[in-house]
């Protein structure tokens, strides 16, 4: 049995992620980007839309499969490094080479929101 979440208008489904407990988080792509800001401003403009930015496995999941619905640069995700040598800084995917790496979140990226539910 199919149980996908409804969408609104512009979301696309990117999956369902167990956790260890086996509850199911759903997580959906909301429509349009945001221009180049900085980590934090990124974290803020997700939130001010009901949102947040998506994990680094999220990311992967819509360079591998919604490659289409991304510029060809690099977006900001919700996992700050948490590497002691990289204190301020936070992860991106990088839409154009598919590669994932962190950077000092003073850095303008573009980003996406998604929101997420279990059901």
């Amino acid at each position: 049995m199919k149980q996908i979440p409804p969408l609104a208008e512009g979301e696309i489904y990117l999956g369902g992620f167990v956790n260890a407990n086996g509850d199911v988080s759903h997580t959906i792509l909301l429509p349009g980007d945001n221009d180049a800001a900085t980590w934090q401003e990124q974290v803020d403009w997700a939130k001010s839309i009901g949102g947040d930015l998506p994990t680094r496995a999220e990311l992967v999941i819509a360079y591998e499969q919604h490659r289409d619905q991304f510029q060809q640069t690099a977006y900001w995700s919700n996992t700050p490094d948490t590497d002691s040598g990289y204190s301020g800084w936070a992860w991106y995917q990088d839409f154009y080479y598919g590669r994932q790496g962190s950077h000092p979140q003073g850095y303008r990226f573009r980003a996406r929101a998604v929101r997420r539910l279990s059901i």
